[in-house]
């Protein structure tokens, strides 16, 4: 797979929540496309969701997220 650029990855993000949307027509989803929908300014809808996002793309590539599914005993 070829590298994408924060934007790509962002609106390849969008397109996959967007989708979730579409099959399970979350009321929680449709808020959160909302605000990230983009505006002309080029920021999002909601700026605190852009900051978000680019802290989110820094862990990323400094190795530091976790995505790893684990399941506790009790």
């Amino acid at each position: 797979m070829d590298s994408l650029t924060t934007e790509e990855a962002y609106l390849a993000m969008f397109a996959f929540i967007e989708k979730r949307y579409r099959l399970t027509t979350s009321d929680d989803l449709a808020s959160f496309l909302s605000d990230m929908s983009l505006m002309f300014s080029g920021g999002t809808a909601d700026p605190a969701l852009q900051y978000d996002w680019e802290e989110a793309v820094s862990l990323a590539r400094a190795g530091k997220v976790d995505a790893m599914q684990r399941l506790k005993r009790n």
